[in-house]
């Protein structure tokens, strides 16, 4: 049995154009609707088709829903929940994708009192953004964490975690304040340091520009990957989760100050311990299917 008949994708960028193709791939009887606030997008978006509808208003594209999920920054998702309300079915289910969960969920509550929410967070993405960008495979093997409130009826969880699954992705499930801790560390804050390196590089007087682009190494490569997703997200995610990521920050930033005493005091001892542990996490991370094992992170060379 279908989880869901009519699906309302609210945000056409990288994730909602994912979801959308991958419902056409693994749910092709899913009516789909969808909806971007950009006028581009949704002209992009309908030469794609992608959708079997892309209305011009959010109203219009949650009429007869049954699920709607909202692909738009964290900031915007309790405008975006204000708008679609008079035209919400009661018996509709709303998710989202956002990077950080307690303010999202206490936000989609305020505006839909009457609707269960089920928020969602697959852990899949790309530095590209847009229509365009979108794969139907995006979710294949990879987390979603869903963060329901205590009293969300059990049946709307599970339709949601059926849904997902049919998208090829994992579930877990846990309390949004303990998801916000997990990712300001597993993700916010390695954006957050990418974004600091790869400005710093660009700064730096000594140091042109075309330098920096000419002799970047791949550890730099790999941030400027990071440091190139999309800025209104990541500001949003950054404000909305300010407290687990400053926490996390200041972790960090004393760890950081510990590591540069290493250095200064020649504790080759110390920093070998470090990089042994932290070698370790990466072939978890391999193990357990997370990441590609080929060398140089799969990069080919002529």
């Amino acid at each position: 049995m279908l989880p869901f008949a009519r699906v309302s994708i609210i945000g056409l960028g990288l994730i909602g154009s994912s979801i959308a193709r991958a419902i056409k791939d693994h749910l092709p009887t899913v009516c789909v609707n969808g909806h971007d606030v950009d006028p581009d997008v949704r002209e992009t978006a309908r030469a794609l088709g992608f959708c079997d509808d892309v209305t011009d208003t959010a109203g219009a594209a949650v009429t007869d829903a049954d699920f709607v999920v909202l692909c738009v920054p964290v900031g915007a998702m309790a405008a975006v929940a204000a708008e679609i309300a008079p035209d919400l079915p009661p018996e509709a289910i709303v998710s989202d994708v956002g990077s950080s969960k307690g303010s999202v969920l206490a936000a989609l509550q305020a505006a839909l009192p009457h609707n269960a929410i089920v928020p969602a967070h697959p852990v899949a993405g790309t530095e590209r953004s847009g229509p365009e960008a979108g794969f139907a495979t995006l979710f294949h093997g990879r987390w979603c964490i869903l963060t329901p409130p205590a009293d969300a009826p059990l049946l709307a969880v599970e339709r949601v975690a059926e849904f997902w699954r049919s998208l090829g992705a994992d579930i877990e499930t846990m309390d949004a304040d303990h998801h916000d801790r997990v990712l300001a560390i597993t993700s916010h804050l390695p954006h957050l340091i990418a974004y600091t390196i790869v400005g710093t590089a660009s700064d730096m007087e000594e140091v042109t520009r075309s330098e920096v682009i000419k002799y970047s190494a791949g550890g730099f490569r790999d941030f400027t990957r990071i440091a190139a997703s999309d800025p209104t997200m990541w500001r949003d995610v950054f404000l909305s989760n300010r407290e687990a990521v400053l926490d996390m920050l200041q972790r960090f930033t004393e760890d950081l100050t510990s590591l540069q005493r290493a250095i200064r005091w020649g504790k080759g001892d110390e920093l070998f311990d470090l990089f042994t542990r932290t070698r370790a996490i990466r072939r978890g991370i391999v193990e357990q299917g997370q990441d590609d094992e080929a060398p140089d992170f799969g990069r080919k060379h002529d």
